[in-house]
């Protein structure tokens, strides 16, 4: 049996990767202690996760296990000494997860895009000391997700944790949920006191994108992962893609570049070029408040003309020189594009 891990000491310094894994759903109780014994044997997982209440979609299909998963759950963890965790959608789950002494808790993504939800589990937590981790809401709505820390902080959880699982997008392929990286991101700038850990199992949606997707978030500094995982996968009663046998896990962690979170020998190379970035960025500033400046001129001409203010041929002419103009300087036509008409939106609103 390991030595417990510390949950909230690694939420107040999250110096090294979290591994957090486990099944979608907890089925029995020897399905989740097969499971939980052959990742404890990996040494690299700090929490066994597991759902206990498990809506579906649609009704008639299996819908968790309840109460009775709790009980083994806490079995499995005396025995592996692994801390477990389990989603809570209802003031109903909670109490019984604490009642049964779970050591985390997750608030599932529909869960934190309703308001009122997220303050009835913020009422029935108040003043818990339990570690409470926060799944993205399904809409790229980056204020529901502050929304969510806001309740919780203000009902004296101090333990939090965020969980970017990805966002239902049209645009989703080919993952399940799109990354739209870019969010957690801005959370991370807003909210530097949360650990932002990946849950790539439900931004993938299927096995096969697992490895590409963890590296990807390793990339841009996640402090942890979130995998499910299932002995046999193949017959799980949810979401059976996306799960991944422990000895896959363990072959997919071998196979990852873990990124040290500082590094002393490289802090003064990072600030040298990181000053010249801000230097350019306070030049880029100064140039597009030169440009607004001019864009408003413009417009008192063409107010006192009578002209109009789209010139709709003129700008898609510039637009398209300037996307081959940033190919030629190697960037990506996206980015020119999607810079220029922000530019130009606030050229249109200045002249009107």
């Amino acid at each position: 049996m390991r030595g417990s891990f510390d949950i909230k000491k690694w939420i107040e310094n999250p110096d090294e990767l979290l591994l957090i894994a486990g099944p979608c759903s907890v089925e029995s109780r020897e399905q989740f202690f097969d499971v939980a014994m052959k990742l404890s044997e990996l040494r690299r997982v700090n929490i066994l996760r597991g759902g206990i209440w498990k809506p579906r979609t649609r009704p008639n299909g299996f819908e968790g296990i309840g109460e009775e998963g709790l009980k083994w759950m806490k079995e499995t963890s005396q025995v592996t000494g692994l801390p477990v965790m389990t989603e809570v959608a209802t003031p109903e789950h909670v109490e019984l997860a604490l009642k049964h002494n779970i050591d985390a808790l997750w608030i599932g993504a529909r869960t934190v895009a309703n308001p009122f939800s997220m303050q009835q589990l913020a009422d029935s937590l108040y003043n818990c000391d339990i570690p409470v981790f926060v799944k993205n809401p399904i809409a790229p709505d980056i204020k529901l997700w502050l929304g969510a820390f806001e309740r919780l902080a203000s009902s004296g959880l101090k333990h939090l944790v965020a969980i970017h699982r990805g966002f239902q997008d049209i645009n989703s392929s080919p993952y399940r949920n799109n990354p739209r990286w870019e969010i957690p991101i801005e959370l991370h700038r807003q909210r530097t006191d949360i650990p932002i850990i990946t849950d790539i199992s439900h931004i993938c949606g299927c096995r096969n994108l697992l490895q590409a997707t963890a590296q990807k978030a390793l990339d841009l500094a996640t402090n942890g992962l979130m995998i499910e995982s299932h002995c046999h996968p193949e017959i799980a009663l949810t979401d059976a893609e996306q799960q991944i046998k422990p000895c896959d896990l363990e072959r997919m962690l071998s196979g990852l570049t873990i990124h040290k979170s500082k590094s002393n020998d490289v802090d003064l190379l990072l600030h040298e070029f990181r000053s010249q970035i801000d230097g350019i960025d306070d030049e880029i500033l100064q140039l597009l408040a030169k440009r607004s400046e001019i864009s408003s001129q413009i417009g008192d001409i063409k107010r006192e003309n009578n002209l109009a203010v789209l010139q709709l041929d003129r700008w898609n002419a510039i637009l398209s020189n300037h996307i081959t103009r940033g190919k030629m300087l190697g960037l990506k036509e996206e980015l020119v594009k999607e810079i220029f008409e922000a530019i130009h939106k606030d050229s249109i609103d200045r002249q009107l």
